[in-house]
């Protein structure tokens, strides 16, 4: 997977969301997100909980926070990558090794999670989407991704 790799959340809140793939943060995290991106898997998918000056999670398709993917859980890849606005992460229970296929855009600075949570992406264009998302925990109407893609 080449470095230069992006994912577009084209996001019901009002468009594309463009985040740079970090393989060399979290070589597996990424091949994750990238093949459930490629399979449709995250599309309609809504972010169940937006926390303003936190984070925006996303990524479970029940949509109420407790769900994935249907392929095994994934091994912890911290890195010493600041949580700061922006920043893409893999949203886990509390073992370290549960991540699957639900994430969180940091909304402000989150430097707390700092190796504790996988980091392997970063916005590089359409912050002001994710901003935009309605919030709750779950929103009442929750934003969705209308599409995801990988280029």
């Amino acid at each position: 997977m080449a470095d230069a790799e992006r994912l577009t959340f084209t996001l019901s809140s009002g468009g594309d969301v463009v985040v740079k793939l970090r393989p060399d943060l979290a070589p597996g995290h990424v091949e994750r997100i990238a093949s459930l991106a490629k399979t449709g898997f995250y599309d309609g998918v809504p972010f169940h909980r937006v926390i303003p000056g936190f984070m925006a999670q996303g990524g479970d398709p029940t949509g109420r926070g407790t769900g994935g993917s249907d392929l095994p859980n994934l091994k912890a890849e911290f890195s010493s990558e600041p949580h700061v606005r922006g920043v893409v992460s893999m949203a886990r229970t509390n073992d370290p090794n549960s991540a699957n296929s639900q994430f969180f855009i940091c909304l402000d600075d989150a430097i707390f999670l700092d190796n504790q949570y996988t980091v392997w992406g970063e916005v590089e264009s359409g912050m002001e989407h994710v901003d935009a998302l309605p919030v709750g925990e779950p929103p009442r109407e929750p934003g969705k991704i209308l599409k995801a893609t990988v280029a």
